[in-house]
């Protein structure tokens, strides 16, 4: 594996230059492997010049690009400038123009998702895009294939939008013969059979029935993925044979799992079988932002998800709130609001809720008294923990008057290891820091 450094993170007893440029020259005489085609420049057109050079002569690299990223040089007015929900606001992407391919569109299939709706897929003749073998790409929604008045059968342009996510851009319509069909919207979820509705002022066309299948089966795929209850061993295939086999019924029903249930799927065995159930009850101490966003609410993801659960400290302080106020905190729209408002108003919502509360989960952030317990005490983690995460972890420690960094040094008080550690596990014993295992360190912070 190679890489190029653009950037550094936690800095430790080093004095940072005062532009992003020199930094990546300090790290250069350093020794990191530094792009070479880095340049600095001194107005917005020079910029474009420089974007649209390289798009012209993209291919001569030895790897793949997509574009060029054009960041402000000085560090305090990156500082100034911050963050958006979801990216810097001192950095932007130059996106190049998507790599095209000419293939033909064999058949449409209809994918129904998490919360209900359908996206048309087009499997396609496979061709070669940029160097990737393209046989699907999404369609996007019914009206989508009306404007580009697409049917099975036809010659179609496609690009990788982003050199990444196949796209259809086009239909060749002179290559076609007269047998091609027309793609139809269908009335019928492909997967429980339920009627399809289509909400006025709106391009989806969603199964309404929240006994799907589909819908239940991703909803556990999401609810169990890292960023939400992080339940290891939980993924698609355990998911789909779950719904498949009746096990459960929505997603609150993986807290009433019983070691027997787990042991009639494919590949279960007695310790798989344990360490699921062990992996299910765990994530009931999982933040309340984290299990804001496992609920997959529409259109809040993680970080809309945090600041909902800093704004409100328990669930019930949430479902209460009106659409007026949820808009007046900064980074929730009218959108985002209007969506939070409907989805614990659902009846659906409410049975679930209270499912999930007779599992034992608690719908409040965990408040911890702040205390100078570990002033002054830094710490370092290294291996996985099996009753928190890192960041919970790390959390912690801050809360009690700790500091948690990520790298070992001679200042370092305490290493707390996991299973499986790694480098710095060795670094502290030669070192010879104190060790602590993670039954230790719930003593210390006791």
């Amino acid at each position: 594996l190679s890489c190029f450094i653009y950037a550094l993170g936690v800095t430790e007893g080093w004095e940072m230059p005062d532009t992003h440029f020199k930094v990546l020259q300090v790290l250069k005489d350093f020794g990191f492997r530094i792009n070479p085609n880095i340049k600095l420049m001194s107005d917005i057109n020079e910029v474009v010049n420089y974007c649209r050079r390289w798009e012209e002569k993209r291919d001569s690299l030895s790897y793949e690009i997509d574009g060029m990223v054009v960041k402000v040089n000085s560090l305090k007015q990156q500082e100034k400038l911050g963050f958006t929900m979801k990216s810097p606001r001192w950095a932007v992407a130059f996106k190049f123009g998507a790599k095209k391919g000419i293939t033909v569109l064999k058949d449409v299939i209809h994918q129904v998702g998490r919360t209900g709706i359908l996206t048309p897929v087009a499997i396609l003749e496979p061709v070669k895009v940029g160097g990737v073998t393209i046989s699907r790409a999404t369609l996007h929604n019914y009206d989508e294939i009306k404007r580009l008045d697409v049917k099975i059968g036809d010659t179609v342009l496609l690009e990788r939008s982003g050199d990444v996510i196949p796209k259809i851009i086009g239909v060749l319509k002179e290559k076609r013969k007269g047998k091609e069909k027309e793609i139809k919207v269908p009335d019928r979820c492909p997967v429980c059979g339920n009627f399809l509705e289509r909400r006025e002022g709106e391009v989806a066309v969603r199964c309404i029935n929240l006994s799907c299948p589909a819908q239940i089966e991703r909803g556990i795929i999401h609810f169990a993925r890292r960023e939400g209850m992080d339940i290891e061993g939980l993924g698609e295939n355990v998911a789909e044979q779950l719904v498949e086999k009746s096990l459960v019924k929505d997603v609150a029903d993986i807290y009433f799992l019983k070691k027997e249930d787990l042991l009639k799927l494919e590949l279960f065995k007695e310790k798989k079988a344990d360490n699921l159930i062990k992996g299910i009850e765990n994530s009931k101490k999982r933040p309340f932002s984290r299990f804001l966003y496992a609920l997959g609410i529409p259109y809040i993801g993680e970080k809309s998800a945090e600041i909902l659960a800093e704004n409100y400290k328990t669930l019930d302080d949430l479902i209460s709130v009106s659409k007026e106020e949820l808009v007046t905190i900064p980074e929730i729209g009218q959108v985002m609001a209007e969506s939070i408002y409907n989805f614990f108003r659902l009846e659906s919502t409410k049975m679930l809720l209270e499912k999930f509360k007779k599992a034992g989960l608690k719908f409040e952030v965990e408040t911890v008294k702040k205390s100078d317990k570990l002033k002054g005490k830094t710490f370092v983690f290294t291996g996985e923990l099996e009753s928190f995460t890192r960041k919970e972890a790390e959390s912690l420690v801050e809360k009690l008057g700790g500091r948690a960094t990520s790298s070992v040094s001679r200042n370092t008080d305490f290493v707390v290891v996991g299973e499986n550690p790694g480098s710095k596990f060795e670094k502290a014993k030669k070192l010879g820091i104190k060790i602590l295992n993670e039954e230790q360190f719930k003593e210390l912070i006791k």
